[in-house]
């Protein structure tokens, strides 16, 4: 079994296709961050666990689900059906071929637009731009910062990841690199996301995501 963590803020319309579309094995831990469209309420009816998470923001919603979950191998991803869940075996697949060499692994899934809308300019633009930062700083060669992504529970917490914003993402991957992981990425769609974006769907969204990205850039060390 394999716990997969799903931040959650307002996904009530998303999170029955992302729940049914479950593979076999994986076990769906929603991450209420304080909806108030009954996101919990939507998720208990589909069988999954939901875990409170009342402080706001994606890194508190991801660090509650680490804390919640069970499993040594943990998956990471949105619930706002952007991302197919039918693509969680080939990315912890790749997990356990990256581990092969017995250092600690993380997967990303290298997002490709699939469907009109599905990756607005604004967001790509400022997805590339980030991760070219990224792999001068840390010597990374990816070419997205994928909210898809697996990796050991024990690790991860060990890293000991302290933005609470959108800069957890890339703090993970700056963090992992630091220590030594192997880290790799796996081509997954992307498609249009059910309901309202936080983020790359408007150009605010993004801009706030860029600026915590940018502020965990300047303040974890190469």
């Amino acid at each position: 079994m394999i716990d997969v963590v799903l931040p959650c803020l307002n996904e009530a319309k998303a999170l029955p296709w992302v729940l049914t579309r479950m593979p076999e094995g994986f076990r769906p831990l929603v991450v209420d961050n304080a909806s108030t469209d009954g996101s919990a309420r939507v998720a208990a009816d589909h069988g999954a666990r939901v875990v409170p998470a009342s402080v706001r923001g994606f890194g508190a919603a991801c660090h509650e689900g680490l804390l919640a979950a069970a499993t040594e191998v943990v998956c990471v991803m949105d619930a706002d059906a952007s991302l197919d869940p039918a693509e969680l075996p080939r990315i912890v697949a790749a997990l356990h071929e990256l581990e092969e060499a017995g250092r600690p692994g993380l997967v990303l899934g290298r997002r490709r637009p699939s469907g009109r809308g599905a990756w607005p300019p604004h967001a790509r633009l400022g997805n590339a731009v980030l991760a070219r930062s990224l792999n001068r700083r840390a010597g990374t060669r990816l070419h997205d910062l994928g909210p898809m992504r697996a990796a050991r529970r024990g690790s991860l917490l060990g890293l000991g990841l302290a933005d609470r914003r959108f800069g957890y993402p890339l703090e993970m991957v700056l963090r992992a690199s630091r220590a030594g992981w192997r880290i790799g990425e796996v081509d997954v769609a992307y498609l249009p996301r059910t309901g309202e974006s936080k983020v790359t769907g408007t150009l605010g969204g993004t801009v706030r995501a860029v600026r915590d990205m940018r502020r965990v850039l300047a303040e974890v060390a190469p």
